[in-house]
């Protein structure tokens, strides 16, 4: 069944489609009659107002553009919702997009949400991005970006971060203080600038507990399961085979705890585990695993803050961090 457009309800009553349009809004200017055949018909064809081209007829489109690198991970969907809940408020929709973690596809999702009259972007950088030319395009066409979580170009865009630095070296130091000293860190591609954050507190940390830092227990890959458990099968057949591990994101710490468990090692009793993620489902895994909440639902709300402030006229670049929370579970304790 097509979906049915006022075109199609105005040709079925033989007037105008200004007429049903008027008669929908229930104007004073069209009769009490026709108002009720056009709500009958409406309500008979099941007729649903189509906002966005709404709102593009009134030439002040409120549509807000979101590109996630994987939408189905708790990270981008708790910032999503975040994002949604404050686009509400202030009366705005949100579209959003998936890069898929590849830079081409980030390319042509930003061209479509332009092409959509959005009145902003909020955005967050595929694994593979290594260059910007695409979000320079956008500042040349004064479309506001804001970015959240991985970011680039910081003099033309604002953007909503976590304390990667402090939250890595909180983590480190709780797996040091649980007697680990080989601890291992599994990351994403280095030119990431969270990548670089996290992995710049872990290694802070290693340094004040004037611990080594060996350069094998530091895997950077692929910000993929597959990755992360080949990262981790790698590190357990070497001689320095880690006592404890920091994963930098759920996707990771499932790759690696998968690998540990393949290797018949117990959590925490071989091998402890600490990640970043606001998945609950990790509370309920066998073991629980401990975890660095990014607060994924206050970064949305204060990027979408951000955007609708910079669409309103508030040029000033400003660099946000939300600070994340420690939950120490079985996995590392």
């Amino acid at each position: 069944m097509e979906r049915v457009t006022l075109k199609d309800m105005a040709k079925e009553l033989g007037v105008s489609v200004p007429t049903v349009s008027r008669a929908l809004k229930n104007s004073s200017e069209i009769g009490e009659e026709m108002r009720k055949k056009v709500h009958e018909l409406a309500e008979r064809w099941n007729y649903r107002p189509n906002p966005f081209a709404q709102s593009l007829r009134k030439g002040a489109p409120k549509l807000i553009g979101v590109v996630v690198p994987d939408i189905v991970t708790h990270f981008h969907s708790g910032v999503i919702a975040g994002i949604e809940d404050e686009a509400r408020k202030q009366g705005y929709s949100v579209i959003c997009a998936n890069s898929h973690e590849r830079m081409a596809d980030e390319e042509k999702q930003l061209d479509n949400l332009a092409s959509l009259h959005v009145e902003g972007i909020i955005a967050c950088l595929a694994e593979d991005t290594t260059r910007y030319d695409h979000y320079m395009k956008l500042y040349e066409m004064n479309i506001p970006v804001v970015f959240f979580a991985r970011t680039c170009l910081s003099d033309q865009f604002s953007s909503v971060v976590a304390n990667g630095v402090r939250a890595a070296y909180e983590a480190t130091s709780h797996l040091i203080s649980q007697g680990c000293r080989r601890i291992a860190f599994i990351g994403g591609p280095n030119h990431i600038d969270m990548v670089q954050r996290r992995k710049h507190g872990y290694i802070e940390a290693l340094r004040e507990h004037h611990i080594a830092i060996d350069r094998r227990l530091v895997r950077c890959e692929s910000m993929t399961q597959e990755a992360a458990y080949q990262s981790m099968q790698q590190l357990l057949a070497t001689e320095v085979r880690p006592d404890g591990v920091l994963a930098i994101n759920n996707t990771l710490i499932y790759g690696a705890m998968k690998a540990l468990k393949d290797a018949d090692l117990r959590m925490p009793q071989d091998v402890k585990l600490i990640g970043f993620t606001d998945d609950p489902n990790v509370a309920y895994l066998s073991p629980s695993i401990s975890s660095v909440e990014d607060q994924a639902h206050r970064m949305g709300e204060r990027a979408c803050e951000m955007l609708i402030g910079r669409i309103n006229g508030d040029l000033k670049i400003r660099h946000e961090t939300i600070a994340m929370r420690l939950v120490f579970r079985e996995s590392s304790l």
